[in-house]
């Protein structure tokens, strides 16, 4: 029993990391909490679902969603972000937030109020054994969880860009000063963190065989829960806290029972673990 609560924390916790990463990206060169980060995340869901319904091909919608949402990322800091970041930081907050309010209520108007099933062909199956069950939609959210993250390792790791971005990050003034290109990494970096966002809202979609307007109202507040208990910033503390918070959520509702909402248990762990460690699980010092 506790294998299979386990493995369902797993799979929560890997759309939790996806959904929580592009705002850890945005934050960690731009120092501004992108709220419409979980817009992106509807954003994805929906691309996804009409690019399978006109060409039954699932790996064609995943691609061709992120590709879309990434690209609506770059526009947005463009066009957004841009102007205001010599202004004081909680500026950019509130762009986010209506821009975030803007997403809803666009998808609201495009595609409808009511909630829109995704029923697509998953092309494996999972299995069944005397302790644990898995079904294909999780095999297919944990693979695709690990090469993205993986992907993204390597690119902030093993690329001249993931070199830009880390100086960026630290110093987005000096590494102008020294010939970075910081329009191109922080462009990039909303093509990545707004397409991380759209795998997650395409996963859980699937996961729920559903899509709807308001599917970002928890990421929207859960993946800030995630990246500050991570260490703002820290891609790695992201994902770390996000599995964690996954693990958590379903222990607790798997074994103790509701005695409160199961989304408000991310916030009881942050609480705990900030009075242990103020800067989060990986933050650095001051």
């Amino acid at each position: 029993m506790i294998l299979q609560q386990i493995i369902n924390g797993i799979v929560i916790g890997s759309a939790y990391a996806l959904t929580a990463m592009g705002a850890t990206l945005v934050y960690g060169i731009l120092r501004i909490l992108d709220i419409a980060n979980a817009g992106a995340y509807a954003i994805g869901a929906y691309a996804g679902m009409y690019l399978y319904q006109a060409t039954g091909n699932l790996p064609v919608a995943f691609a061709g969603a992120i590709l879309l949402t990434g690209f609506f990322g770059v526009v947005v800091q463009k066009l957004l972000y841009v102007p205001l970041l010599d202004k004081p930081g909680i500026v950019p907050l509130i762009a986010s937030i209506g821009l975030f309010i803007f997403i809803q209520d666009l998808l609201r108007l495009i595609a409808g109020p009511l909630i829109r099933e995704f029923d697509a062909q998953i092309p494996f199956e999972g299995f069944k054994t005397q302790d644990f069950t898995i079904n294909g939609i999780w095999i297919l959210i944990m693979l695709l969880t690990a090469f993205l993250l993986m992907t993204l390792w390597y690119i902030l790791n093993r690329t001249r860009i993931g070199l830009a971005w880390r100086s960026t990050a630290q110093d987005l003034e000096i590494s102008k000063a020294m010939g970075v290109n910081v329009n191109r990494v922080v462009a990039f970096n909303y093509l990545l963190g707004y397409g991380f966002a759209a795998s997650a809202g395409i996963m859980i979609g699937l996961l729920y065989n559903s899509v709807f307007p308001t599917m970002g109202d928890v990421p929207a507040y859960k993946m800030l829960a995630i990246i500050v208990l991570g260490g703002l910033g820290n891609p790695l503390g992201t994902v770390i806290a996000a599995l964690l918070i996954g693990l958590v959520e379903t222990l607790v509702a798997g074994y103790v029972g509701f005695f409160l909402p199961r989304d408000a248990i991310a916030f009881v762990a942050l609480i705990i673990i900030l009075l242990v460690k103020p800067k989060g699980l990986l933050g650095k010092k001051a």
